[in-house]
């Protein structure tokens, strides 16, 4: 049993629509509790090797990759399986076994919602 948290990154009750973390940067300054999880999210990402790895699931074309696919990162397998259970516990992928493999994914809502975080709202006349 894990004792692992998950960034609330999304509303579960609402999946059509994208409900981030935290409003955009350009909007209101963050809470506290909007920056500790905001900071959380991009300290996962703030390795390279995290990045190349989130990076390889988000783009693989079926929407998800198995370890064997994208562990060609530069690092030895354990590293490999560090980093990914790392992403994991920052809510960014999310994963599922198939008899020996696991395959990784990336929600699109979490897409979305890091790309709302940064986006500059548009000027008002």
């Amino acid at each position: 049993m894990s004792n692992t948290k998950v960034l609330p990154l999304l509303e579960p009750e609402v999946p059509e629509a994208v409900a981030p973390c935290c409003p955009p940067l350009t909007e209101r300054p963050f809470s506290a509790e909007e920056a500790e999880t905001a900071a959380r999210m991009f300290k996962a990402l703030g390795d390279p090797v995290r990045l190349r790895l989130f990076s390889a699931v988000a783009s693989h074309e079926s929407g998800e990759a198995c370890v064997c696919d994208i562990s060609d990162v530069g690092v030895s397998q354990p590293t490999v399986s560090h980093h990914l259970k790392k992403l994991k516990e920052a809510g960014l992928l999310t994963s599922e076994r198939r008899g020996t493999w696991v395959y990784y994914r990336v929600e699109p809502s979490v897409l979305a919602a890091m790309g709302k975080l940064l986006t500059i709202a548009p000027a008002t006349a």
